[in-house]
């Protein structure tokens, strides 16, 4: 198993020794110190507070109680998908099959994260599936074709709000993604067209070094207006973390055949996950007679 600490080290030694000779040599003194394990506040622990997973609007509960700004089409869809869970389904989003929850989802702060400041590069690592963002700072333009993913595309830049010579905001935006994509696990749903835009700004609490705070705005033809929340992260006091190692399909007993999602029970058959589910289709394998 990787140690993740070690690899955002080799990360910033390599920008170092990879800078330029006539450019001048990146100070990490000029940016927020970030260094450590994250997690969301105000719980801290492995097992969150939230019985369902974390949620992308914090200071509100999961599923309906978020009251996401939907159009009516898509309030439908929330729903239905709320019944789909509460059946035994699993809902908009196919993360059980092990693939990234992607924007906005992975802002939640479900598993330990790392943020590790490079030159041209502000990299948030995420232990989980596929969540580990790459936000690009060298003053880079949008491509001209962005191949879409879950995660999308990030472009940011570090400001100095004050004056005082030293950066203290991270702000990014990231577009070209490809879905499904859900806020959350209630599966709150995010347009057919993936034309959504995820605007954020980063920075330390005044006062509060260990204290992290995320504002994240959300433009989709799915809402009625941008999604806009707060998010909080506090550094763990520990200052040799854990990295626990994540893998996703390791024990993974759920099988998806076509749209419908079945499970490998404690005795190695394939189970239905909702009460009145028919088995896939057995075509390929030969019947045997009585």
């Amino acid at each position: 198993m990787f140690d993740r600490g070690l690899i955002g080290a080799a990360v910033m030694v390599a920008a170092l020794l990879t800078a330029s000779g006539g450019a001048q040599a990146f100070d990490q003194t000029r940016y927020p110190d970030l260094r450590g394990e994250w997690r969301r506040a105000p719980d801290t622990a492995v097992r969150v507070v939230q019985p369902r997973g974390a949620v992308f609007d914090p200071s509100k509960a999961w599923g309906p109680a978020q009251q996401p700004p939907l159009i009516p089409q898509y309030q439908a869809r929330f729903e239905t998908n709320l019944a789909d869970l509460a059946a035994g389904g699993q809902g908009i989003g196919e993360t059980y099959t092990c693939v990234s929850p992607g924007m906005p989802r992975v802002t939640n702060a479900y598993g330990e994260t790392e943020f590790v400041v490079t030159p041209n590069t502000t990299h948030i690592l995420v232990e989980n599936i596929r969540d580990s963002r790459r936000i690009f700072t060298d003053g880079r333009d949008w491509p001209a074709h962005i191949d879409p993913s879950l995660l999308g595309y990030s472009i940011g830049k570090w400001i100095d709000t004050d004056g005082d010579g030293k950066f203290d905001v991270l702000e990014a935006e990231t577009r070209g993604f490809m879905g499904p994509r859900a806020f959350d696990s209630s599966g709150i749903p995010l347009h057919d067209d993936n034309q959504t835009v995820v605007k954020e700004r980063m920075y330390l609490a005044k006062n509060q070094p260990n204290r992290l705070l995320l504002e994240v705005s959300v433009v989709d033809h799915a809402l009625t207006r941008p999604w806009s929340v707060l998010k909080s992260y506090r550094r763990q006091a520990d200052a040799q973390p854990l990295w626990p190692e994540s893998v996703c399909g390791e024990g993974n007993n759920h099988v998806q055949i076509g749209k419908e999602n079945y499970m490998i029970s404690g005795d190695g058959l394939l189970m239905p996950t909702k009460r009145g589910q028919q088995p896939p289709d057995l075509k390929y394998f030969t019947r045997s007679s009585k």
